[in-house]
C-alpha cells in the first residue's frame, strides 16, 4: 500500500506517516512510496482507532493482560524488518536493526540523510567504491545523492562494519505524538493564516504537449457551465481535484515560452510553488527542456522548502513511447524519479486521452500538503505582475497573482511607475469577481499604463497616494538613469574596497548557444578544459538553436555574456540586448571562439606592471636655453638612455622628480639613444631644475598581461 492511500484509509496527513516511518525505521518515504507489511501494520497501530481493542482488554484480564496485549505487535514489527537485513534474534528487538546481529563488527555512526561522499568517508573508503557496489545493486546515484539506510546498511556489512544514525535521532522521538495532532488540525491557532492553493508552473519544449495537457485539465474539470463562458485564456486558472467536500484547488500558470519565469526569476520575484517539466515519451529531453529544468532547479535552489519539481512524462498512448527512457535522462539532470530512490514524482500521462490526469492532480496535491502553503487572507492585497497589455476598449490590464491579503474592486494599486484603483477583477472564467483571495489569478482594469511583468503591486490607502508614490517612483528611476550616465567620484573608502576586491577570483559567466549537439559537445569540453588558479568561467547555460530574448533575460541575470556558434539572432534580440546592457558575440570558426574566451578571461585580470632599469646619466653642466627651458648636459656612466624612457632625477640619494624624457640629442642631431660612455644633452618635460653631479636613471615599465 503506498503513503498517500493510508493516509485517506486512516484520515492522517502523508506528512505525518512519513515522518513516523523516518523516525522509527530510518527511511525516507514519499506519499507515492509504498509501505512494507510491517510499517503498515505499526502505521495502523499507531493512528488506526485504538478505543475498540482496550474495552476488550479491561473487562476481565487485570491489569498484566494489557501490557502483555500491546508490547507484541511493536516487537513483532521491529524484529520483522530487522530480521531480513541482518537475522537478527528477537532478544535484540530493542537495539537498532544493524546492531544486535553483529556485536563484533566494528560501528559507524551516519548522518541522516546518508549522502554517498560522507558515507564513503564514515567507512573509509573512496566514494567510488560506494558507487560502484550499489551498481551491483543496480542502483546509480552520483556522489552528493543520498542513499536509503537499507542500502548503506548492506554495503557496511559487506565491509565489515555496522551503521546508526548520529545520537541526534534520539532527539525527535518524544516529539511525534504531539506533532501529528497540531498538522491535524487544518486551521492554525492563529485565524490569520490559512492554506492556499498551490501555484504550479508548466514548462518544457515545443510541440510536448504542454498546452494541450492543460487544456485536457481545464476542460475535464471546469463545470461544463462555464466552458462557454470562457472568452479570453488570461494564462492562469484555477482548478477543484479530489471527492466532493474535500476538494482542493490547484492555479496553473501558463507561460508560454517561458520568458515571462526567466524575466520573473531575474527580478527576484518567487511565484511557482510547483514547477512542472512536461517531457514527450517519445521524443525524450531535448534542448528548451534542458533550459526548464535549469531555471527550475535555480528556483529550488533560491527556496529549496518552497518549491518542488515534478515531471510529467506526456504521449504515453503512443505505442513509441518510452517512459523509463525518460527517467533515465531525467536522472542525467540531476532530477532522480522518486520510484528510482530519487525524490523528483514522474507521473505518465496523455494529454489526448487524459489517461493519468486524475493521478497527477492528485500527486501535485500532496506534494502541496507536504509544502505547507498557507498565506494570510486579511488585510490588503499583495503580489506580483503575471502579464500586461494595451486591449483595445480596455486601457491596460495586468494579470495579478495574489500572493497574501484579498483583492477587491475599489482598492487603489500601485505597480511601480502604474497607479490606479480598480474598476473590475475578470476570473479565467472570463466572469466579473468582487474580490480575489491568496493563490488566485485575475485580470484588473484600471491601471493608468502597462506594468512590468514580474513586479511587485501593494494596496495603498486611497488613489490619490497611490499617484504620489507611482511619480516618486518614476523620479526615483529617471534620477538613477542619470547617476548611472555620469561618472562618479571615487572616494578613499571605494579605492580600498576595490583594493581588496582585486584579490578576489574573478568570474566569467558565459551562455552558449550552438548550431548542433556535435559542437555544443565539443565547446563544453574545450572551455571546461581552460585551468586557471585566477578566474573562473561558469558555463550558466548551454543550449542548440538561435539565440533568444529568453536568452538575454538569463545572461543579465547572471551576469554573463552570450556566445552563438553557427547560430544567428531572432527578432527583437539585439534591441532587447542594447536595453539589457547584455554583451552577444557570434563565432564561425571553434578555435577563434576558444581564443576569445581565454582572452576575455585573462583581460578579466589588472596586468603586471614591470619596472626595468636602461642606465645612468651623469649631468656636468646645465644649458639654459630661455623660454625653452634648461637642458642638462650629461655623460652615459653605464647602460644606455633612449628617447622614449622614463627619467627618475636623484640628487644625493633622494629622489626629486619622476618623468619622460622631452628631447634627447647628441650633439645638434636628435637621438633615439645614447650608449654607454657617450655626451649627451637631455631635457625633461616639467623640470629643469639641474644641478652638476645630479643622476639620471632611465627607465622603463612594461605591462605583462596576466596569464590564466
Amino acid at each position: 500500500m503506498r503513503v498517500s492511500e493510508l493516509s485517506k484509509e486512516l484520515n492522517v496527513p502523508s506528512k505525518d506517516l512519513i515522518t513516523a516511518v523516518k523516525e522509527e525505521w530510518g527511511f525516507d518515504k514519499t506519499p507515492s512510496s509504498s509501505l512494507t507489511v510491517e510499517q503498515e501494520r505499526s502505521l495502523r497501530t499507531k493512528y488506526g482507532p485504538k478505543p475498540p481493542p482496550a474495552p476488550e482488554v479491561k473487562p476481565e484480564p487485570a491489569p498484566e493482560p494489557a501490557p502483555s496485549a500491546e508490547p507484541p505487535p511493536e516487537e513483532i514489527a521491529k524484529p520483522a524488518i530487522a530480521a531480513p537485513a541482518h537475522a537478527a534474534p528477537p532478544a535484540h528487538a530493542h537495539a537498532p536493526a544493524a546492531h544486535g546481529a553483529h556485536p563484533s563488527k566494528r560501528l559507524v555512526h551516519v548522518k541522516n540523510p546518508i549522502i554517498v561522499r560522507e558515507f564513503a568517508d564514515a567507512l573509509g573508503l573512496k566514494p567510488n567504491q560506494i558507487i560502484a557496489e550499489m551498481m551491483k545493486m543496480n542502483i546509480f546515484a552520483a556522489i552528493n545523492q543520498k542513499i536509503e539506510f537499507k542500502i548503506a546498511m548492506a554495503i557496511a556489512e559487506k565491509h565489515g562494519a555496522r551503521i546508526e544514525y548520529e545520537k541526534k535521532a534520539p532527539e525527535p522521538k518524544p516529539e511525534p505524538k504531539p506533532e501529528p495532532k497540531k498538522i491535524k488540525v487544518e486551521v492554525p491557532a492563529g485565524p490569520s493564516e490559512v492554506s492556499r492553493p498551490p501555484v504550479v508552473t508548466f514548462m518544457g519544449h515545443v510541440d510536448h504537449g504542454k498546452t494541450s495537457l492543460l487544456d485536457k485539465i481545464r476542460n475535464t474539470k471546469v463545470a461544463a457551465g462555464e466552458d462557454g463562458g470562457i472568452t479570453q485564456h488570461i494564462g492562469a486558472y484555477t482548478v477543484k481535484v479530489g471527492e466532493k467536500g474535500k476538494e482542493k484547488e490547484i492555479t496553473f500558470l501558463d507561460t508560454p515560452g517561458h520568458e515571462a519565469f526567466t524575466a520573473m526569476r531575474a527580478r527576484g520575484a518567487n511565484l511557482t510553488d510547483i514547477v512542472v517539466v512536461v517531457i514527450d515519451a517519445v521524443d525524450g529531453i531535448m534542448p528548451q527542456t534542458r533550459e526548464a529544468i535549469k531555471h527550475a532547479q535555480a528556483a529550488k535552489r533560491a527556496n529549496p522548502d518552497k518549491v518542488a519539481i515534478m515531471a510529467a512524462i506526456n504521449k504515453v498512448d503512443l505505442r513509441a513511447s518510452n517512459p523509463d527512457r525518460v527517467k533515465q535522462q531525467l536522472q542525467g539532470e540531476g532530477l532522480a524519479p522518486e520510484d528510482w530512490g530519487g525524490d523528483v514524482i514522474c507521473c505518465p500521462v496523455s494529454a489526448l486521452t487524459g489517461e493519468g490526469i486524475d493521478n497527477f492532480l492528485e500527486q501535485i496535491s500532496v506534494q502541496a500538503e507536504i509544502l505547507e502553503l498557507k498565506a494570510s487572507p486579511r488585510g490588503s492585497a499583495q503580489g506580483y505582475v503575471i502579464e500586461a497589455e494595451l486591449e483595445t476598449g480596455m486601457g491596460p490590464t495586468a494579470t495579478l497573482l495574489i500572493r497574501k491579503g484579498t483583492l477587491k474592486v475599489g482598492d487603489a494599486v500601485i505597480c511601480g511607475t502604474a497607479w490606479g484603483r480598480v474598476k473590475a477583477l475578470v476570473s479565467h472564467t472570463g466572469t466579473r469577481v468582487k474580490e480575489a483571495p491568496p493563490s488566485h489569478a485575475v485580470k484588473m482594469l484600471g491601471l493608468s499604463e502597462v506594468p512590468q511583468a514580474g513586479a511587485e503591486f501593494t494596496i495603498v490607502e486611497n488613489d490619490r497616494e497611490a499617484r504620489r508614490i507611482a511619480e516618486e517612483t518614476a523620479q526615483q528611476l529617471k534620477q538613477q538613469q542619470f547617476d548611472d550616465a555620469v561618472p562618479k567620484r571615487i572616494s578613499l573608502e571605494d579605492m580600498l574596497a576595490a583594493a581588496v576586491d582585486e584579490n578576489a577570483k574573478k568570474e566569467l559567466n558565459v551562455v552558449i548557444k550552438c548550431d548542433v549537439q556535435g559542437s555544443l559537445e565539443a565547446l563544453n569540453y574545450s572551455l571546461t578544459g581552460i585551468k586557471s588558479d585566477k578566474v573562473v568561467l561558469h558555463i550558466v547555460y548551454s543550449g542548440i538553436g538561435n539565440i533568444t530574448v529568453n536568452d538575454v533575460q538569463l545572461a543579465k541575470a547572471s551576469r554573463a555574456i552570450v556566445v552563438g556558434f553557427h547560430v544567428s539572432k531572432e527578432s527583437d534580440v539585439t534591441s532587447t540586448a542594447k536595453r539589457e546592457g547584455v554583451e552577444i558575440r557570434l563565432y564561425s570558426i571553434i578555435y577563434e571562439l576558444i581564443d576569445e574566451i581565454k582572452a576575455a578571461m585573462a583581460g578579466l585580470l589588472d596586468p603586471i606592471l614591470r619596472e626595468t632599469v636602461l642606465g645612468y646619466a651623469e649631468v656636468r653642466e646645465v644649458f639654459d636655453l630661455g623660454k625653452k627651458g634648461k637642458v642638462a648636459g650629461c655623460i652615459v656612466k653605464s647602460g644606455r638612455v633612449t628617447n622614449r624612457s622614463r627619467v627618475r632625477v636623484k640628487r644625493k640619494g633622494d629622489v626629486l622628480f619622476v618623468g619622460s624624457i622631452g628631447t634627447l640629442r647628441r650633439f645638434q642631431e636628435e637621438a633615439s639613444q645614447v650608449r654607454d660612455g657617450q655626451e649627451c644633452g637631455i631635457r625633461l618635460d616639467n623640470f629643469g631644475d639641474f644641478q652638476a653631479g645630479d643622476i639620471l636613471e632611465a627607465f622603463e615599465v612594461e605591462k605583462i598581461t596576466q596569464q590564466l
